[in-house]
């Protein structure tokens, strides 16, 4: 399947990326007026930290992980997309400003690797796919070069046909390898469908099918009596935990369904669990519960961002790591989430 984007398309999906840092100051006076909670100077200076220790690490390849993290399997893919994002997230982009050179090597190596996969398959799993294609979707139209723009464009339309074309029919999820199948599992599907989510708001044609695939395979990891979401909607892993809830619930929110008892119940279990705490799977629950807070609205960000930017600065490390992996780009992410430039992650 073909699938296609334009300038046209992306000029008004992405206009308040181009006009980030300008509208910045204007929201954070409004959110302050509001009382909603915004950056601690503590906060901001737990994410330069954070930066450097990303910089520090950086491979001569450009990719933005330790050097035990490359090779086969090794998940550099996913490392080097979310610390794309982390950079992203905080006002940096590849080419320009303080960090455009690091930056730019980071978005070549990814670019070169998605030209190095003429089947669009991004990374080892479809989990790193979905990292790979979040980032390539966020960077696109953000970079000064248009050779550039047009190669992550390139990359992007084939990441999102191997996503469309990878899930499951019946089911609507998605799991490890880009195969239709039977199997599927919540902690994937949230990851690669909001990536599409992103694609999609950047101008990439989605078909609304795969959208209500992905809302029917949600309803059935949904578990009514306990709000949250489970590992699979079948069999001996249908345990809700606060990981999947928290993934599933941004999912849902991506996919429409903000106003349904769904989301609500899951937010309840997120907020029951509490901010801080995870029961596993620490930085990747808080990564997607932070930004289910902010389309839940307000009041339930203004709640929940000051105890999980708290509980992440008492956790960093005296290097500025939170750990080797996707650990540390997934907690600068958190604790920018009040700067809102990455579009997916605005309400």
């Amino acid at each position: 399947m073909k699938v296609s984007g334009s300038k046209a398309q992306i000029s008004g999906a992405r206009l308040a990326g181009f006009l980030a840092v300008a509208s910045f100051l204007a929201n954070s006076l409004m959110a302050q007026q509001d009382g909603a909670p915004e950056l601690t100077a503590r906060a901001s200076e737990s994410i330069g930290r954070g930066l450097k220790y990303m910089l520090s690490v950086q491979q001569k390849d450009g990719s933005l992980c330790r050097a035990e993290k490359q090779g086969e399997g090794k998940y550099a893919v996913g490392i080097t997309s979310l610390g794309l994002m982390a950079f992203m997230a905080n006002g940096h982009f590849p080419g320009s400003g303080l960090y455009a050179e690091p930056l730019d090597r980071a978005k070549d190596w990814l670019v070169e690797h998605a030209r190095n996969r003429p089947d669009g398959f991004l990374g080892a799993t479809m989990y790193e796919h979905g990292l790979a294609t979040l980032a390539l979707s966020e960077m696109w139209g953000m970079t000064r070069d248009r050779a550039d723009d047009d190669a992550i464009q390139e990359a992007l339309e084939k990441a999102v046909d191997v996503i469309l074309r990878s899930q499951n029919p019946d089911g609507g999820g998605w799991r490890y390898q880009p195969v239709s199948q039977n199997m599927q599992d919540t902690s994937v599907t949230a990851m690669v469908f909001i990536a599409l989510a992103s694609a999609k708001q950047a101008g990439i044609m989605v078909p609304d099918v795969a959208t209500k695939r992905v809302v029917r395979y949600l309803e059935g990891a949904w578990d009514p009596e306990q709000g949250g979401f489970s590992y699979a909607p079948l069999g001996s892993k249908r345990q809700v935990t606060a990981a999947c809830s928290a993934g599933g619930c941004y999912a849902a929110q991506l996919a429409g369904q903000r106003d349904t008892e769904m989301v609500s119940a899951a937010i309840r279990f997120l907020k029951k669990t509490g901010a801080g705490k995870s029961g596993g799977y620490y930085y990747y629950t808080h990564y997607y519960a932070v930004q289910a807070m902010v389309q839940a609205g307000d009041r339930e960000y203004a709640e929940w961002y000051p105890l999980i930017r708290d509980a992440l600065i008492a956790k960093q490390s005296k290097d500025g790591s939170w750990g080797a992996g996707h650990e540390t780009p997934m907690a600068v992410i958190t604790l920018s989430t009040p700067h809102r430039y990455i579009p997916i992650y605005q309400r």
